[in-house]
């Protein structure tokens, strides 16, 4: 659910631009978030989940696999991708939400699953990720990955708060996730 990334280049210098860019961003992603960044994020998702009912994860990756740069594919479709091999559809109340990072584009999208999906309009993850946009632009990932997780939070408090007393088992990782150190 959320921005439409920009289709990508055509043209072979295009493409060759945009590959160039992919593979330099890898190099700027531990400088973007390094691994103490990283910690805190997860226990501010661990924090969030005790919260509500949902289930959280951040992916960020510098750039697109190549075989997505090969195709063509959009950060979108990446993300949509991430967020099945992460299993985020598959919760128990299908309420788990993917914030996405994708460096080299300056793409973020968040997929939230089908019964947060329904009761969240359009507009107010256009508004999101504006927001973690402005935060980046800025170079400023970690208060912009905290401010979306302070959102999607609030939004699950609001439609799938935590019951007091149930044990609710921690359906995936809290960790952030960077695909080319797990894949």
């Amino acid at each position: 659910m959320v921005t439409p990334s920009s289709s990508p280049p055509s043209g072979v210098l295009a493409r060759l631009a945009r590959l160039l860019r992919h593979r330099w961003s890898d190099g700027g992603l531990h400088q973007a978030l390094p691994p103490e960044v990283l910690e805190r994020l997860g226990q501010r998702v661990a924090a969030s989940e005790r919260r509500h009912t949902g289930q959280i994860r951040i992916c960020v990756e510098g750039g697109l696999p190549l075989s997505y740069l090969w195709r063509g594919a959009t950060a979108r479709e990446r993300a949509v991708t991430q967020f099945g091999k992460l299993r985020v559809w598959d919760t128990e109340h299908n309420n788990g939400v993917l914030i996405y990072l994708m460096l080299a584009e300056h793409a973020i999208e968040i997929v939230a699953d089908r019964a947060l999906a329904r009761r969240v309009p359009p507009a107010t993850w256009r508004s999101m990720v504006s927001h973690m946009a402005e935060a980046f632009r800025q170079g400023r990932h970690e208060d912009g990955l905290t401010q979306a997780l302070s959102e999607v939070s609030a939004l699950l408090v609001e439609h799938f708060p935590a019951t007091e007393g149930v044990d609710r088992p921690n359906e995936l990782p809290d960790a952030p996730v960077i695909p080319g150190t797990v894949d």
